[in-house]
């Protein structure tokens, strides 16, 4: 401190500036320019100056003593790598992982071959690993989100940019280090960054209170806002908190209101803004820097209003209901891009973003630059409005849709209108044929259903064709659709290493597709086309049975109401009461004879009205003996085998596949010479079965169990078993054909 004593001196014509700039060189109340012409019209007195030098402590300056031009900040990589943390879960691999150890162990000291032991160990270990990761339920997503070891927001930072500047406080007196800011380049092009940062250690995670931002932290972000909004920055932030602090200073400091600040301004930035949760995105902590055009999300990362714990405690009073919590609310990356609150999910590595930081960094770096692509070819109005609706859409349904079958067991019955008074009608018939009109005419029509059910088969395909693509074999199936398309052009069949090339591409997509980032909404509509066709398949065939035991009660009414028929039972009635019995095994044999003479002048008589209106009835009389049963499955499996013996030979498997190439090109509807055309190829295909059937000694086997059959066993497809029972070829040439 210095301080100057002198006698009272005039200084005229000095300003005011001159004084306010003498005090910032030591000199208090004096001015500089005084100094130079003092000796001219001023008595020159003795004065002294004496300085004070008052000890502080060294201040600690944010860099390091050798700080890292390209990466100007405090924060540097860790050099050695941190402790294994094995979640609960992750136990069986670690015992693998022991058992190749001891492998090698004893195949160093031994000196012994173990290399066949130690493949097959680290195979199964991957495998092991592949169903783990591809498998993982939400709560178990969520302690990936949250593991120790997983990388920061600067850990990315340091892997995607080329440069980086962080920049620090928010103008108010505080750093929050929760969040940090920075201007940094990726690939040449600069952006703003911030995002939530958390310790990769216990003094690093105090140090910034373990990722969760005080106020100050939020309006530094929007400080940054500003800045970037003000020089066309894109802004780029990540999402790691498990929420705001909530502290009792926070909110005297205004800890919703600073949110809420930013949740309005993000509105309005004129720059293209992209979100990327890198471990878990807590409620409004998260959203505060979170309204972006793109959310994107790493593929283990949550994002929640409440955590799932906190939501147990609330609605089963038990934090242990956690994994229950988190099924429900639906927080995983793959669950929110379904629900179109997330626009992406970024891949990780089996074992979680720790497993491989860098390769996690790059694939963000891919993610950001593809956003910013797309983003910043839009207008400013666009980009605006994109922002806008994007959140407007959240919690949208369509109207009109039918509701999933299994959704619909636990709703709410629709209450349905109260059906009129049925006036009284003559015959049991006429009233159920006007019961089925009422019901008819409740029911909703079907046609949503099968809408539906056609718009789902559209995105299936559209969806599989995305995963295809993202596998890296769109090209290969576009070469071999136009190969196949050509083939069919020409008439000309299936050449056979076409056909291996088809088969080889299918198994690839067979087992490379589950590791699309789309399998999950794939396997989700497959699920829903799965039900959505079952629930009209029941339907159908519980319409076909109601029809059909509609028609059947009326053929047994008519023959009921036969007056021969009705005169005959009377007559039998009166004749059975007359001869004093009380039970039909106590009837003399004359008239148990016309006891049975009736039953089988009725069912004749039923058989007949059944067949009038082209339905086939069967009537079992006694059942095919234990024997025979064995018989006859022999028989069939032999019968079955035979089949596709001659299914294999090259004549009928050209003829087959000549037909299918018929049919494709004749398509729904078929002139008369295709029509002609394949049912030629049919009856050849007929002809050619029977003869290698004929040809057979199977022929000679069905005579012989023939006649093992009782003359009064007469088969209708029963569930014993039964010679009557047709074995049939089903062929499917077409989408919309079987020939049979």
């Amino acid at each position: 401190m210095a301080s100057v004593s002198h006698t009272p001196v005039g200084l005229g014509g000095t300003s005011a500036s001159d004084f306010l700039r003498s005090s910032t060189n030591g000199v208090s109340g004096f001015p500089l320019k005084a100094l130079g012409r003092a000796r001219l019209g001023l008595e020159r007195r003795d004065f002294t100056v004496a300085a004070r030098l008052r000890k502080v402590k060294k201040r600690e300056h944010p860099w390091p003593d050798n700080p890292n031009l390209t990466h100007f900040t405090s924060f540097q990589p860790l050099k050695e790598k941190p402790k294994p943390v094995i979640l609960h879960f992750e136990r069986p691999l670690v015992e693998l992982e022991k058992k190749i150890s001891d492998v090698r162990k004893m195949a160093n000291e031994t000196g012994l071959d173990f290399s066949d032991q130690i493949t097959s160990l680290e195979n199964k270990y991957q495998q092991a690993l592949k169903y783990l990761y591809t498998h993982l339920t939400p709560i178990q997503r969520v302690y990936i989100a949250r593991h120790p070891n997983r990388p920061t927001f600067l850990d990315h930072i340091f892997n995607i940019t080329e440069k980086f500047v962080e920049l620090h406080g928010d103008r108010a007196g505080y750093d929050d280090p929760a969040i940090v800011t920075g201007i940094g380049t990726i690939d040449g092009r600069r952006y703003m960054f911030m995002g939530h940062q958390k310790g990769r250690n216990t003094k690093e995670n105090i140090k910034r209170n373990f990722g969760m931002p005080t106020p100050h932290g939020y309006r530094k972000a929007l400080r940054m806002m500003r800045y970037a909004d003000h020089h066309g920055f894109p802004i780029v932030t990540f999402i790691d908190t498990p929420g705001a602090y909530a502290d009792l200073k926070s909110e005297e400091l205004g800890q919703g209101e600073a949110i809420a600040h930013n949740l309005r301004e993000m509105f309005g930035l004129k720059v293209p803004v992209i979100s990327i949760v890198i471990g878990e995105g807590g409620s409004g902590g998260a959203l505060a820097i979170g309204c972006a055009n793109k959310l994107l999300m790493l593929e283990n990362a949550v994002f929640y209003v409440a955590s799932p714990e906190a939501c147990a405690a609330i609605l089963w009073k038990s934090a242990k209901e956690a994994p229950k919590a988190a099924r429900k609310l639906k927080i995983t990356a793959s669950a929110l891009y379904r629900l179109q609150v997330s626009d992406g999910v970024i891949p990780e590595p089996l074992g979680g973003a720790h497993a491989n930081p860098s390769w996690t960094s790059q694939q963000i770096k891919s993610a950001i630059n593809k956003a910013m692509d797309e983003l910043e070819a839009m207008e400013t109005e666009d980009l605006l409005r994109h922002r806008m609706m994007k959140f407007r859409k959240l919690g949208g349904f369509q109207e009109g849709v039918p509701v999933d079958p299994k959704k619909m067991v636990n709703m709410k019955k629709r209450d349905l209108p109260a059906a009129k008074k049925i006036p009284a009608v003559k015959t049991e018939r006429e009233k159920q044929k006007i019961l089925n009109v009422k019901e008819s005419s409740i029911k909703a029509p079907k046609s949503d259903l099968n809408v539906r059910i056609q718009q789902l088969k559209k995105e299936v395909d559209k969806e599989y064709f995305e995963a295809v693509k993202a596998i890296g074999l769109s090209d290969r199936l576009e070469k071999l659709r136009e190969e196949f398309s050509k083939a069919n052009s020409q008439d000309q069949l299936v050449d056979p290493a076409l056909k291996d090339k088809m088969e080889k591409l299918s198994e690839e997509i067979n087992q490379g597709v589950s590791a699309a980032p789309n399998y999950g909404r794939l396997q989700d509509k497959l699920h829903k086309l799965k039900e959505l066709s079952k629930a009209k398949f029941l339907s159908e065939k519980e319409k076909r049975a109601a029809n059909l035991k509609q028609e059947f009660e009326a053929k047994f009414e008519d023959v009921i109401n036969n007056p021969s028929i009705k005169k005959k039972y009377e007559a039998l009635k009166a004749e059975i009461a007359g001869s004093g019995v009380s039970s039909i095994s106590d009837l003399d044999a004359e008239l148990k004879n016309k006891v049975i003479e009736f039953e089988k002048e009725v069912e004749l008589h039923l058989a007949d009205a059944v067949k009038s209106a082209g339905l086939d009835v069967d009537i079992i009389k006694a059942k095919v003996p234990g024997s025979v049963k064995e018989s006859l499955s022999e028989l069939n499996k032999e019968i079955n085998e035979e089949i596709e013996t001659v299914l294999k030979s090259s004549d009928l498997k050209s003829l087959i596949e000549l037909l299918r190439i018929e049919v494709a090109k004749a398509g729904q509807t078929p002139d008369l010479k295709s029509k002609n055309r394949i049912a030629a190829l049919e009856q050849q295909i007929k002809r050619s079965l029977e003869e290698a059937i004929d040809s057979s000694s199977l022929k000679q086997k069905y005579e012989n169990v023939a006649s093992k059959i009782p003359n009064n066993a007469v088969s209708s497809g029963d569930s014993d078993g039964s010679l009557n029972k047709k074995d049939e070829l089903r062929v499917e040439v077409g989408a919309n054909r079987i020939f049979t």
